[in-house]
């Protein structure tokens, strides 16, 4: 006996248990209910002095969050059993009413169409009338509500274009890419032959010109063009250094003298001081 009761109850735990179903209030559980005077106890963040009133707690500006608990929420929610959305009344009887019947729906009466004011005809007889304020144009289109009748609005209406039967709407396909000629670069010889027409007419043009009689130069217009030439005096040396050479050459040649000099004049640009013999002022 012991040994077939060991039996039933590894079958009883090995035995596949159903399913737990949740509801959706304990799955997504509603928010918090504001705070009420029962619920305030000593210690906590919202505990008031004086009158206190259940108002107090739906303040957001008032109501202070609880240490290790979320914010209280200011507005009242339904219970629980409160089911959120549209409630539709009735049941549609799934398919097998569908197959049974078919339930048509009923065309609505139409309003009759209220015809629009003729405007042109209530200003012709206000002017007729010899009325030509707007208080009096308003008062008069009052008392001779003038309709256009439905003949006259059809024939006021824009009849839509005749079309041809074998017309084609929408947008027309984008021709193919031409790779033939853009492999053999014909848009580039189109271009190049382009441009040697537009100089030949260019030349064309110049040689039909008509060449007006040559110009004299008088002797005004060579005076203005003039310009005298400017002696350049030599440097003033003192009367007893003129004829003394200098004590120190370290040029063996007077080469070498012209090509240092040279050096010195083209590396002027880079170099740093006020004769330009420093530093160069590149890195």
């Amino acid at each position: 006996m012991p040994e077939a009761r060991n039996s039933c109850h590894d079958l009883t735990r090995w035995k596949k248990k159903p399913p737990v179903r949740r509801t959706v209030s304990q799955i997504c559980p509603p928010p918090r209910r504001p705070l009420t005077v029962a619920d305030i106890q000593p210690g906590m963040e919202n505990e008031r002095l004086g009158v206190v009133r259940d108002s107090m707690f739906q303040n957001p500006l008032i109501v202070k969050a609880e240490l290790g608990k979320p914010r209280e929420r200011s507005c009242s929610l339904p219970g629980i059993n409160f089911n959120y959305g549209l409630y539709i009344q009735g049941q549609d009887g799934g398919v097998p009413e569908a197959i049974g019947h078919w339930n048509v729906f009923k065309q609505q009466p139409t309003c009759p169409h209220e015809l629009s004011r003729d405007y042109i005809a209530m200003n012709r007889g206000a002017v007729k009338a010899g009325l030509v304020t707007a208080r009096e144009n308003f008062h008069y289109r009052q008392l001779n509500d003038i309709r256009i009748s439905d003949q006259d609005d059809r024939r006021l209406k824009k009849e839509p274009p005749s079309l041809p039967p074998n017309m084609t709407f929408g947008i027309r396909a984008r021709p193919s890419t031409p790779f033939f000629d853009l492999l053999q670069h014909r848009y580039q010889q189109l271009w190049v032959q382009e441009q040697k027409a537009n100089q030949k007419a260019i030349k064309l043009e110049k040689k039909h010109k008509v060449i007006l009689g040559k110009l004299y130069e008088t002797r005004s217009s060579q005076l203005r063009k003039y310009k005298p030439p400017v002696k350049l005096d030599a440097l003033w040396h003192m009367p007893h250094f003129q004829k003394v050479g200098p004590h120190l050459d370290t040029f063996p040649t007077e080469a070498h003298r012209q090509r240092a000099f040279k050096a010195h004049r083209e590396e002027c640009a880079v170099r740093q001081g006020t004769l330009r013999m420093g530093n160069y002022t590149h890195p």
